[in-house]
């Protein structure tokens, strides 16, 4: 065989070698690079800061609504009407207004995990001041007095007020959870 035939041979093998994987190469780099993104975006390992974010989000969002709920719950306007009985005494509307508003707080103690510090202390500053307002009222009236007088009083008391302490609590809480946003 001539070493002329046998470089020509070569030549054109590689030359034909060369072309196959060239062509091979610029039909399939667009899916192998798309495989190996998709791979390595598998591999990376996610942002434990963001996935507990969206996990506690709900938790918050839920505790901000009871708060919500609660606050409305220990509003005097809504109380009184909830818990009200015909013929009931000064000193027993005042015992069940007291148990109701601290039923109620012991119910959403645990909100206090997924809400600010800020919001808790007023959430809990707005239902010892509910408590002292219904213990001073009924202090204001006689023994024999009837229901009724403690709840007007206690609205009387409500109405002399500048600010409602209620709605400015819900308007935290809403600010509070816009915040999240």
């Amino acid at each position: 065989m001539n070493v002329q035939n046998f470089l020509t041979e070569v030549a054109t093998l590689a030359t034909g070698g060369i072309i196959t994987v060239a062509a091979g190469y610029y039909l399939f780099i667009n899916d192998l690079r798309r495989y190996l993104d998709t791979k390595h975006v598998e591999a990376k390992p996610s942002d434990p800061k963001k996935d507990e974010h969206l996990q506690i989000l709900p938790l918050r969002l839920q505790a901000y609504e009871r708060l919500i709920v609660f606050v409305d719950r220990i509003n005097p306007a809504n109380l009184l009407i909830r818990v009200h009985q015909q013929g009931i005494s000064v000193v027993d509307l005042q015992s069940v207004l007291l148990n109701e508003i601290r039923s109620e707080y012991q119910h959403n103690v645990a909100q206090q995990l997924y809400v600010s510090a800020q919001t808790w202390d007023v959430v809990r500053k707005l239902k010892d001041d509910t408590l002292t307002m219904v213990s001073n009222a009924a202090r204001g009236l006689p023994v024999d007095s009837a229901g009724v007088d403690l709840s007007r009083k206690i609205l009387q008391h409500m109405t002399d007020m500048s600010d409602n302490p209620y709605d400015l609590t819900l308007d935290l809480i809403k600010k509070d959870i816009h915040l999240l946003f």
